[in-house]
């Protein structure tokens, strides 16, 4: 990478090289610490003589500027002080201030807590990342490096490579009974470029969407960042309340399989109603099918999707939950009417998805690595699910109750006596407990009292552990 200097005429050439690096260094766009060209390289690119950047390198560091390091190279002392900090327009001064201070007003939902603020026994919300199968998705990882070095240079479709489409709508119809084809897939960044995606075409300034309350917040505040009228629904232990879902809708956001953050599954009469009052209104339903992979009761319940005649649920999964929360890799179904006008969003968005992780992630899918992975982690979850579930049900059951939930890897508890929960919390992360209440994920409704259990990070011999000292907790301050 070129040192960005520029030669102007023939006159005091030292003299420039030098005022141009004194001054990057004095500004901070030459870092402290940051190596500059060898005088040879540096004079080559500039078309001067060595003796011309040398005399100004030895300038720089009469000026302690730069120091020499024998045998590493010269660079910029990092000893000097950080440059002032020059004043710059606030969002106030320009001419869009108004739309900045709305989303300066924005909060980042669900912000991911810093690594030195993680407690030693955290029921976090996550995955297993110790048991994820390294080696096999190291050869996938290879195999997707080989394919993109072997492609013509191009841009891919922005649905998707065709490999991984195919083996996406195979894992759908398998795995949660989904309706589709490798036509109806379009690969994302996430679940929630999905949700984004969907918002950017159907709705406009004004525009009615129905959410769960509680609910997922990112997903409510894509929608309300669209300018939409988000009208927050009550759910009950059936799920939503359908009849609550007002004329004009146009779009209707739930978590059937495993409501977030309460965890119940929506009843198939109230799947039936929530397809029935969508056809109504002709509203497009996106089904957030978050980690319904893991299931560990009852019978297998169909997807929503697959109850759909009419073509107006829009399916969208992820293997963040099922793999790693890094791999930022979704996928959506979408129902024939959306589908172009998604892809066309996506393209504008982002144009497409990397291609070496689709390459890899189809390998994974293809060759049998992620339904192994499911499985061994569907043993592991259900073990530490039954451990949890053990203690709310036991000894810890004089304060809190679990909502019954089938699938997923979090768990809800809520109390069942008056409990300072903020005050629970603060003596919890002090022995060194994280613990997390579902105040956050309601909206319009008085939040109910209770706590998220996210039991896919925490290790299983940390379970008893953690408890013991949340009882401990709650003994002393009831």
């Amino acid at each position: 990478m070129e040192l960005h200097i520029v030669i102007d005429g023939e006159r005091d050439l030292a003299g420039q090289v030098y005022r141009q690096i004194k001054e990057g260094i004095q500004s901070g766009r030459l870092a402290a610490g940051e190596q500059v060209p060898p005088s040879r390289l540096l004079a080559q690119q500039l078309g001067v003589s060595r003796k011309t950047v040398s005399d100004a390198y030895a300038r720089l560091t009469m000026d302690k500027l730069l120091v020499g390091q024998i045998g590493a190279g010269t660079f910029v002392n990092s000893a000097l002080p950080l440059p002032p900090i020059s004043r710059r327009l606030a969002a106030k001064d320009l001419a869009a201030g108004a739309t900045l201070n709305d989303w300066l007003g924005r909060s980042i939902p669900l912000p991911p807590p810093r690594p030195e603020r993680r407690s030693a026994y955290d029921f976090l919300g996550g995955a297993a990342k110790s048991h994820f199968p390294l080696t096999e998705w190291r050869q996938c990882v290879l195999h997707g490096l080989r394919k993109s070095h072997a492609a013509r240079g191009f841009y891919a479709e922005p649905e998707g490579l065709p490999v991984l489409r195919e083996a996406i709508a195979r894992h759908a119809a398998f795995a949660r009974g989904v309706q589709c084809g490798p036509v109806d897939v379009l690969v994302t960044n996430g679940a929630q470029q999905a949700i984004d995606l969907i918002a950017r075409v159907l709705l406009a300034p004004g525009s009615t969407v129905a959410i769960e309350d509680p609910g997922y917040p990112p997903a409510r505040m894509t929608f309300a960042s669209q300018g939409a009228n988000v009208v927050c629904i009550p759910v009950d232990e059936e799920g939503m309340l359908v009849e609550q879902i007002p004329d004009g809708t146009c779009l209707i956001y739930v978590t059937p399989a495993h409501q977030f953050p309460l965890g119940m599954p929506m009843s198939v009469a109230r799947r039936k109603a929530l397809l029935k009052r969508a056809s109504e209104l002709g509203a497009i339903i996106i089904e957030d099918d978050y980690d319904s992979e893991f299931r560990y009761e009852g019978r297998p319940t169909d997807s929503l999707q697959s109850m759909d005649s009419e073509g107006l649920v829009a399916f969208v999964g992820t293997f963040s939950k099922v793999m790693l929360p890094e791999l930022r890799i979704g996928y959506l179904i979408a129902p024939s009417a959306i589908r172009e006008a998604v892809t066309v969003a996506k393209h504008l968005c982002d144009w497409h998805a990397p291609t070496m992780m689709q390459w890899a992630l189809a390998k994974f899918i293809d060759d049998g690595y992620l339904q192994k992975h499911i499985r061994r982690c569907h043993t592991l979850y259900a073990s530490r699910r039954e451990n949890l579930l053990s203690r709310l049900t036991g000894d810890l059951a004089p304060w809190l109750q679990p909502v019954p939930a089938t699938a997923g890897f979090h768990l809800t508890a809520l109390t069942t006596r008056k409990i300072d929960l903020a005050l629970l919390l603060r003596l919890a992360r002090r022995v060194d407990v994280g613990l997390y209440t579902i105040d956050m994920f309601y909206h319009a409704l008085p939040p109910t009292p209770g706590l998220l259990f996210g039991y896919g990070a925490i290790e299983t011999l940390d379970i008893d552990p953690a408890l013991d000292r949340v009882k401990a907790i709650l003994t002393e301050i009831a």
